[in-house]
């Protein structure tokens, strides 16, 4: 998962985080997020948080998360803003966002637009300098998690668990939060496994199959599948796609299979495999995961 897509993620989930970053109160807080293609052009502004419909004077804002130093950034950012205007002519006034990881990631070419981002149109943040304060919003906190050092990420990520679970009342928004900050963890420190990040930072009772990283890799092995099914027939198409989605899971769950599990579980008949992807994720080790395999 590329960086930009977490925060989109989170900006999709929690949309009131924009004003958060931005210190800004909307007189109306029904903003809503979206990715917007400009027709006719190679341009897609993937961060549009627009107010609604009948409300004329409140902002559009503009956000463009950049995490990697582009000479001609600038160039693209204000190229998008000014397509997106003359297309669909918006009674708003606008204002754009750039999130950068430090400073030493923009762009120092920025004389064709030094008058806009001197102006109060344009923000830019920094995510290295964000500090929330203890009673910051766990979306804010989430953020700055994103940019925290691997080294130093378990402290905030323990921190931002023990919060969701006793402040969020809301199951499916607690899922959501704890999703995310699964996922984090995850693309922070890939070489540990999935239950190890749970363990480490406290999260016990997440059931997996309503998670979006689930649905994700879900559906990854069903394309998968699917594709296999195309070259050697439905039948075998549904076997491979089942074989895709539990090795993908377990591998997530347990780290790396040695080759006799991973042979063992491609052996499997299609029953056999659709038991296992509805028992998988009892498996609290690799030794109960064996143990099946063992019985059937």
């Amino acid at each position: 998962m590329k960086t930009d897509s977490l925060f989109y993620r989170l900006f999709q989930t929690f949309p009131p985080l924009l004003f958060d970053l931005l210190k800004f109160t909307p007189v109306n807080s029904n903003y809503k997020f979206k990715s917007v293609e400009i027709k006719q052009t190679a341009f897609r502004l993937d961060g549009v948080f627009s107010p609604p419909e009948n409300d004329h004077n409140s902002p559009l804002f503009f956000v463009e998360v950049q995490f990697q130093t582009d000479k001609l950034f600038y160039h693209r950012f204000f190229s998008e803003i000014f397509l997106y205007l003359r297309q669909f002519d918006p009674p708003n006034p606008w204002q754009g966002v750039v999130i950068y990881p430090n400073r030493q990631t923009e762009t120092g070419k920025t004389c064709h637009y030094d008058f806009l981002l001197a102006s109060s149109r344009v923000h830019r943040i920094y995510l290295n300098e964000l500090e929330p304060p203890a009673n910051a919003p766990i979306s804010l906190k989430l953020l700055k998690l994103i940019v925290t050092p691997a080294d130093k990420s378990a402290v905030l990520a323990q921190e931002i668990a023990k919060e969701t679970y006793g402040e969020i009342t809301q199951r499916p928004l607690q899922l959501q939060l704890i999703d995310l900050l699964e996922t984090i963890m995850v693309y922070k420190l890939p070489i540990l496994s999935r239950e190890e990040i749970q363990q480490m930072i406290g999260i016990t009772d997440i059931d997996l199959k309503q998670t979006r990283f689930y649905q994700d890799v879900f559906a990854e092995g069903q394309q998968e599948g699917k594709q296999q099914g195309k070259q050697e027939g439905k039948q075998e198409g549904k076997q491979e796609e089942g074989v895709s989605i539990v090795l993908r899971l377990l591998k997530r769950q347990f780290g790396s299979l040695d080759s006799a599990i991973e042979t063992r579980i491609r052996g499997l008949k299609l029953s056999v495999i659709e038991m296992l992807v509805d028992q998988l994720l009892d498996f609290k080790d690799i030794s109960e995961l064996k143990t099946w395999l063992e019985d059937h």
